[in-house]
């Protein structure tokens, strides 16, 4: 089950990453503005409908980082997912590995400006991390 949550995560930032590429930070930007639009005019300080459009701000500024990232983190987990469902034990060091190095360095990312969507993959990583750890030790286990 983790190891499909895993796969499912890594193809969704792949999708991500190949989104940040086509989608033009404008299209988003007035996508956003069309959404919060409704709630904003009944309430002007709606958490969500802010954040949002906060966030939109910083997508034209991030958008080749976003690429580059999603794109690496997600067919680097790709390749760990497929060696890992063909039974070869090394992969999930090497997923511990890579995803413990992603963690290290988003949390220097969130030390220098927090945003929701930064700790979110953060939190995520951190989570798969401890399901890849238990998974490890049980086909270690079972190995003998």
């Amino acid at each position: 089950m983790s190891l499909l949550l895993k796969g499912a995560d890594a193809v969704l930032e792949i999708i991500g990453g190949i989104l940040f590429l086509i989608v033009s930070p404008a299209s988003v930007s007035r996508l956003v503005a069309t959404l919060t639009q409704h709630e904003l005019s009944e309430d002007p300080h709606d958490l969500i409908a802010v954040h949002l459009r906060d966030a939109v701000g910083h997508f034209a500024g991030a958008r080749w980082f976003g690429t580059a990232y999603l794109l690496s983190h997600g067919f680097s987990k790709i390749v760990l997912v497929l060696e890992i469902f063909r039974g070869r034990l090394w992969a999930y060091p090497g997923m511990l590995l890579l995803l413990t190095l992603f963690v290290a360095y988003q949390t220097y990312r969130l030390s220098l400006g927090f945003t929701v969507g930064m700790f979110a993959l953060t939190v995520f990583d951190i989570v798969i991390i401890g399901l890849t750890w238990r998974e490890y030790r049980r086909q270690r286990l079972r190995l003998g």
